[in-house]
């Protein structure tokens, strides 16, 4: 059935991920996040600052001006500006105008990205930051990119929560029939939706073959999992794997197969572009770095074949619209994330906390 347009906007109150920690340095960085410039840099003890990208003299970006110490100094009349986003200096007066300073938003650096809180930063609490662990666990190897798609946020969330798409759109590496037509089942709490796949007994797709045969020595018939989970507003982590068929992994022994986590947390920069931030974890053949470099680059290339599919997805929508969007039952897990999303936007714009779900735990397909 059809669904009317999702309302637009993006939650404003939530923990997005502004830069990899790599990206960050002594050095001024400009992004987009929720349609705000901001410019990010780290203080000389490393401490992550996310700043206003605006002076607040004549408006010039900070970016385009320079550190010293800790502190920005304008490209444009040198008023400098401290990493709480007040003026120190202004050039040629010694009065400072009580009101020169630009917004600070809370940031703090986890799981290996720099996060940065949008809204209002006496709710900014770090232990709402998702879960990510598994990009800097011990226990686990991997590395990932960000991606900068022209495409509404919520599409690629969409593209995560079904995966049925690998059939079609990366039948050469990571996608067989088994993903299309296995059954699944979503369940859901306020703040969370989860797709659980299995497939049993099938032939394993290319990119699984070559880490089930580079553990086990050979390719056998294999039994498959992918559970998604969607954390709002918009990071989804997927647990994903083979194991040789009928060696207990539905049942929860995986030791005879191959376990990896695809780490994904989307964050707006516009309403049709966004940062995709992305990495694929294992927990095995750890202290193999060209390993980690060939998954990552094998990764990259089926995300590049999303990429294609999402931008084209978003340029016919803006070119239809009067269209609106028709579910089928394997769009029950994205529905879910779209629902959560909406209850956010608009718990935000009425000023009330975000609306209970009157709906069991266990969601029906639609």
């Amino acid at each position: 059935m059809g669904q009317a347009k999702p309302q637009t906007g993006f939650p404003l109150n939530a923990w997005y991920a502004v830069a990899y920690d790599v990206e960050v340095g002594r050095a001024l960085m400009s992004r987009t996040v929720c349609s705000r410039k901001l410019v990010v840099y780290r203080r000389a003890d490393n401490v992550p600052v996310v700043l206003e990208d605006a002076c607040w003299h004549r408006l010039l970006p900070l970016s385009k001006g320079r550190l010293d110490g800790d502190n920005v100094v304008c490209g444009y009349h040198g008023l400098v500006f401290n990493p709480g986003g007040r003026c120190i200096h202004m050039p040629s007066q010694d009065t400072l105008n009580p009101s020169a300073c630009v917004r600070a938003f809370p940031a703090v650096e986890r799981h290996r990205f720099i996060w940065v809180w949008m809204g209002d930063p006496a709710l900014a609490d770090a232990e709402r930051i998702p879960d990510m662990h598994w990009n800097d666990d011990p226990a686990w190897a991997g590395d990932g990119k960000v991606i900068h798609v022209k495409c509404d946020y919520r599409l690629v969330v969409d593209n995560l929560m079904d995966l049925t798409h690998e059939a079609f759109v990366h039948g050469s590496s990571i996608g067989n029939r088994a993903v299309a037509e296995a059954p699944f089942e979503v369940t859901h709490t306020d703040e969370t939706a989860t797709v659980t796949r299995w497939m049993l007994d099938i032939d394993p797709p290319p990119f699984w073959a070559f880490q089930l045969r580079k553990k086990t020595g050979s390719v056998v018939r294999c039994d498959r999992w992918q559970i998604i989970r969607f954390e709002a507003p918009c990071t989804v982590t997927i647990d994903v794997g083979v194991a040789p068929a009928g060696t207990g992994a539905p049942q929860g022994d995986r030791t005879q197969g191959v376990n990896g986590y695809v780490l994904n947390t989307i964050t707006p920069e516009t309403e049709t572009t966004c940062h995709y931030f992305w990495a694929f974890c294992r927990n095995y053949s750890l202290h193999e770095q060209g390993l980690t470099q060939t998954l990552r680059e094998g990764v990259s290339r089926v995300f590049g074949e999303d990429e294609v599919i999402l931008e084209a997805q978003q340029q016919a929508i803006l070119d239809h619209p009067e269209k609106v969007f028709y579910n089928l039952r394997i769009d029950a897990g994205a529905m879910w994330a779209r629902r959560i999303i909406d209850r956010m936007v608009e718990a935000e714009r009425s000023g009330t906390p975000p609306a209970e779900s009157a709906i069991s735990l266990r969601a029906t397909t639609i």
